[in-house]
């Protein structure tokens, strides 16, 4: 039976609706004033609806709530979980990114399970997001950087892509859907529908104008722009998703399941933290891995050009970046802490499953490169993956291999969604946060593809470079160049943790890492290793790259199920085979 309560907020959301506001809580039906500066209910104005309505309307509200309740689709008896996704932008793993997290570690990692092989399709904001939404590898959704030109929210894209993301499938199979913070690079640019697109699929949008800030940037509230600017308390970008994630649980429909992505500006630049942590981590540097300011030897050749030793003012740029990275994590650490205890109030904690991750990982000083996610090595492949929620037994760990484009596909099976409908090339791993597959039965590999940027003219400041690079240092250390261009197969197998990578250049450069052995990645053991290994690899890469759907789900070459037959090897790259051959003699 509803209280009193529930349908005196469905009379608030007729009204509303009537009278729509400029603030986020028109956008979920529900009115609030800025009061103090802080977004509050206005529960008198509720108040005095109810005894103002006629009989009739009350009576109209309680039928129309009943036939959601009978209809079995929103009975609480029968609701499916919950989900909520937070998504960090640069977050690593392996240089300490979850260090400043323990609150997070503790409410979602300790309760639930913990990733230690969760890789990225791609190494950048825009294709990694693009694959997460879709659950597809970029050379099928065709997001090759943070460019417009390489569709990114473009509207290309929009046509192509959006009304088949995972959200949108969501929401056509009875979820309400909640989005707060950073989508896609570019969302908001006027040349792919500005501020007033919002993207099928969310009853409630909350976007952040393209990419990462902290204070004055512009929100589309449901297709309205809404500009913040400088003030702590209003306008501190993580604690205002953080503030709305809140709304949206306090006044969403109890009677569906909800979706809510919560994607956070931290830790990308300019990694401005907040005030109450401005001070913290100032003897923290970035750690000096066997991997920090070496020279990348038998690495490809925009990894070669970078000066080592780094000069001093390049370390301590970096090492400053990095203790600002940290601090404005611990705004995130607040935002998930606030967001499981309001869930926990509400009673709906043990029915919801919260999963937290990141588009890609970072280097601070590794091989010298200063600051940038755009190579193919583990720090910036690598990210974060914990999830608790209900069937998952808490202070789990797991080494099973999963990519962010399996990150759609489990949310859809955790809905009761037939993913097999799909086209999406990723694979649920539910089973395995369920405990219900074990590591022999498992996937061993996964893509890893990255499309290089260049300039078309030379760096004035760095003439010897020619054109054709880009993200370049005061130093004319560069982190991007057009045949920065690469594919990758990454196995983790029982019997091998290997990384394997062709480059797409005149050289067709190849790099090889036993990652067991050599976890800072330091030797390629391109030339050295087995023949046959490597032909086998070849031919498993150029099959991936080629790969939808099913076929990205094939076995590995270290799956006892595979088959190579050197006959089958693709015709129309015979030619990479011939010159791997050549480059290995």
């Amino acid at each position: 039976m509803l209280n009193r309560n529930r349908a005196e907020s469905a009379l608030f959301f007729s009204s509303v609706r009537r009278h729509p506001l400029t603030t986020f809580h028109a956008v979920i039906r529900h009115s609030a004033e800025r009061r103090d500066g802080q977004l509050s209910v206005v529960h008198d104005l509720t108040m005095k609806m109810v005894s103002n309505r006629s009989c009739l309307s009350s009576l109209l509200i309680c039928v129309t709530l009943w036939s959601h309740l009978s209809s079995g689709v929103f009975a609480k008896s029968y609701r499916r979980p919950n989900i909520v996704l937070i998504l960090t932008d640069d977050l690593d793993i392996a240089i300490g990114g979850l260090n400043p997290l323990n609150k997070t570690k503790k409410l979602i990692g300790d309760a639930g399970i913990s990733f230690t092989n969760a890789f990225v399709a791609s190494s950048l904001c825009c294709p990694s997001r693009a694959s997460i939404l879709t659950g597809k590898y970029p050379h099928n959704h065709h997001v090759i950087n943070n460019t417009l030109e390489g569709n990114c929210s473009s509207k290309a894209w929009q046509k192509s892509e959006e009304a088949h993301t995972f959200p949108a499938l969501l929401r056509t199979s009875g979820y309400q859907t909640f989005f707060a913070g950073k989508y896609l690079n570019q969302y908001g640019h006027a040349e792919a529908g500005g501020v007033e697109h919002v993207p099928p699929g969310w009853n409630y949008w909350v976007a952040l104008e393209k990419n990462s800030k902290y204070y004055n940037y512009t929100l589309s509230v449901n297709g309205k722009a809404q500009k913040h600017g400088a003030d702590y308390s209003k306008d501190y970008l993580t604690d205002v998703l953080a503030n709305m994630s809140l709304d949206f649980l306090q006044y969403k429909s109890n009677y569906q399941p909800f979706f809510m992505m919560v994607s956070t500006p931290a830790p990308h630049s300019p990694w401005t933290a907040a005030p109450q942590y401005q001070d913290e981590f100032n003897n923290t540097k970035a750690p000096r891995d066997p991997n920090f300011n070496v020279h990348g030897k038998d690495k490809h050749w925009l990894i070669r050009q970078a000066k080592t030793p780094m000069t001093n003012s390049s370390v301590q740029f970096l090492d400053d970046a990095f203790k600002k990275r940290w601090r404005t994590l611990l705004s995130v650490d607040d935002l998930v802490e606030k967001i499981v205890k309001r869930l926990e109030v509400r009673g709906e904690l043990d029915t919801t499953y919260i999963f937290f991750t990141s588009d890609n990982g970072y280097h601070t000083g590794q091989f010298s490169l200063p600051l940038d996610k755009r190579q193919l090595y583990e720090f910036d492949i690598r990210v974060p993956l914990m999830v608790r929620g209900p069937n998952i037994k808490p202070n789990q760990t797991s080494q099973m291999l999963v990519a962010n484009v399996d990150l759609g596909p489990t949310i859809l099976d955790i809905a009761g969604y037939d993913v097999n409908k799909t086209q999406m090339d990723g694979m649920s791993f539910l089973p395995v946060m369920e405990g219900k597959m074990n590591s022999s039965s498992w996937r061993t590999d996964i893509l890893v593809e990255y499309e290089g940027e260049g300039s078309n003219v030379s760096d004035p400041a760095c003439p010897l470079l020619g054109p054709g690079v880009s993200e370049c240092f005061p130093d004319c250390v560069c982190e991007d160049s057009y045949n920065n261009t690469y594919a990758c197969v990454r196995t983790v197998a029982p019997s091998a943790n290997l990384q394997y990578c062709e480059f797409d250049d005149n050289e067709v450069f190849v790099e090889v890492y036993n990652v067991t052995a050599d976890p800072f990645q330091l030797t390629n053991i391109a030339k050295t290793i087995d023949q046959e290994v490597l032909e086998k690899m070849n031919h498993r890469l150029m099959m991936l790259q080629s790969c939808a759907g099913q076929s990205c789900r094939t076995p590995g070459v270290y799956d006892p199920r595979y088959k190579f037959d050197p006959r089958q090897m693709f015709t129309s790259h015979s030619w990479r085979l011939s010159r791997l051959r050549q480059t290995m003699k």
